[in-house]
C-alpha cells in the first residue's frame, strides 16, 4: 500500500498512548525513508520510519479512513435545501 501525503489512519486503542491519546493522524510529507504526521485536535506531530508505519498497518494498529465524498457531499446538500 503507498502511503500519500493527506491519508488519515485511525489510531487502535492499544496503542493510543504512544499517540498523545489521539484518534486520527494525517500524513503530511513522505520522502520515501520517513514519514511525518499530525495529530487530531492539535495534539501534536511526530515522525517514524516509513517501515515502522507499514509494520503499525500490518499488526492493525493503524487502519486507513477512506472518505467517501458523494456522500459527503450529498449531506451538505440536503443541510443547506433543509
Amino acid at each position: 500500500m503507498s502511503i500519500e501525503i493527506g491519508m488519515k489512519y485511525q489510531i487502535s486503542q492499544s496503542i493510543k498512548g504512544n499517540f498523545n491519546s489521539a484518534d486520527l493522524m494525517t500524513v503530511t510529507t513522505n520522502n520515501g525513508i520517513t514519514v511525518q504526521f499530525t495529530l487530531e485536535d492539535g495534539k501534536g506531530h511526530g515522525s517514524m520510519p516509513l517501515d515502522h508505519l507499514n509494520y503499525l498497518l500490518r499488526r492493525s494498529n493503524l487502519t486507513p479512513v477512506t472518505s467517501n465524498k458523494r456522500v459527503h457531499l450529498s449531506s451538505e446538500n440536503e443541510e443547506k435545501i433543509g
